[in-house]
């Protein structure tokens, strides 16, 4: 009788099974590879877009001068005219709008951004405006976490608080963050307190419905059992409710803390304008454009930095949630969590 191939070698895409460690490092290089490779194939290779053309030569054409960029129609317009009537045409190459920086320049940019000084004395330079955004990011998701954490989880483990709060916050959760930028204005002045309650707004109500929900995930068998060996309900909070679901808070936080760098660009055009948002805006004045694109950039380097860094301290923290590697010695640097609950043990 012939022998069938195992189910696990057609399941390439990992439909059922994990892939291969080397399969999910090729395919997170890929990730990256292939929107950085289409970003340099519309900037670099001839004729695929080019939409306009450089001016290298005016001719006799009256409006056009050395230098300046043109729509490829009005320079094949113009330069019919210059024929018909037998006088010089326009020259020009074709060339992709200065907004789209081609990659090879904002590489550059990452170096020249952080040594070229700000154009005029009062302005920061680049290290400074990121300083500040982290700083205002810091501030609003610690503050939010402080209130937005406890009540998540009293709203998840008891009905009272659930009816209490969540009424309400499903109501505010709706109404755009920014809308209130001009009332956090008028009541926390212009510097960065407006900032911070945007950021505060924007990630305070989510936080508590999302944790809520993950709390009430714990499974009910441990809940039934610490209360037959007669848990009181604050025993019950802090020796069940909370052991078994604070790993799955914790990726909460996370994916929390992505929300609030969302925020940061509309927090930092309230009241007095600062931070990268300020640096962005003023190299975008300047048309300086490969700035542009590096300081977003470095907004996602630096959004996914730290929230890889968390991943790595909650393996760490979490041990017993990180996947068994059998016959292979884990990286530490790419930790991962077990989707199934972990059971708690319930001691009174």
């Amino acid at each position: 009788m012939a022998s069938r191939a195992p189910v696990a070698n057609k399941d390439w895409l990992g439909l059922k099974r994990e892939l291969p460690r080397r399969r999910q490092l090729l395919l997170t290089i890929l990730s990256f590879v292939l929107p950085l490779g289409l970003w340099a194939f519309v900037s670099y290779v001839p004729f695929v877009w080019r939409p306009l053309v450089h001016i290298t030569s005016a001719g006799d054409v009256d409006y056009f001068s050395e230098g300046m960029d043109v729509p490829r129609a009005d320079f094949e317009s113009e330069n019919a005219k210059m024929r018909a009537q037998k006088m010089e045409p326009a020259k020009g190459c074709r060339v992709n709008p200065v907004y789209l920086a081609p990659p090879g320049a904002v590489a550059k940019a990452f170096y020249t951004a952080f040594k070229t000084p700000p154009r005029l004395p009062n302005e920061p330079w680049l290290h400074e405006s990121l300083g500040h955004s982290i700083s205002t990011i810091f501030w609003g998701f610690f503050i939010s976490s402080l209130l937005g954490v406890p009540l998540g989880v009293l709203s998840g483990t008891y009905r009272f608080f659930a009816r209490l709060q969540e009424p309400f916050i499903e109501f505010f959760r709706y109404l755009p963050a920014p809308a209130f930028g001009a009332l956090c204005v008028a009541i926390l002045g212009i510097d960065d307190g407006p900032k911070i309650a945007i950021i505060f707004i924007g990630t305070f109500f989510q936080q508590v419905l999302v944790i809520a929900n993950t709390v009430r995930k714990v499974d009910p068998a441990l809940v039934e059992a610490a209360q037959t060996l007669g848990a009181s309900n604050w025993k019950l909070l802090w020796r069940v409710i909370i052991p078994a679901s604070i790993t799955d808070i914790y990726t909460d936080m996370r994916i929390l803390l992505g929300w609030a760098w969302t925020y940061l660009i509309v927090a930092e055009v309230v009241g007095a304008m600062s931070g990268i948002t300020y640096f962005i805006n003023q190299q975008a004045r300047y048309r300086n454009f490969p700035n542009v694109y590096a300081a977003i950039v470095m907004i996602g380097i630096i959004g996914f930095s730290m929230d890889f860094f968390f991943a790595w301290l909650g393996g760490l923290l979490f041990p017993w949630k990180r996947k068994a590697r059998v016959g292979k010695k884990k990286r530490a640097w790419m930790p991962a969590f077990d989707p199934k609950p972990a059971s708690v043990a319930v001691e009174i």
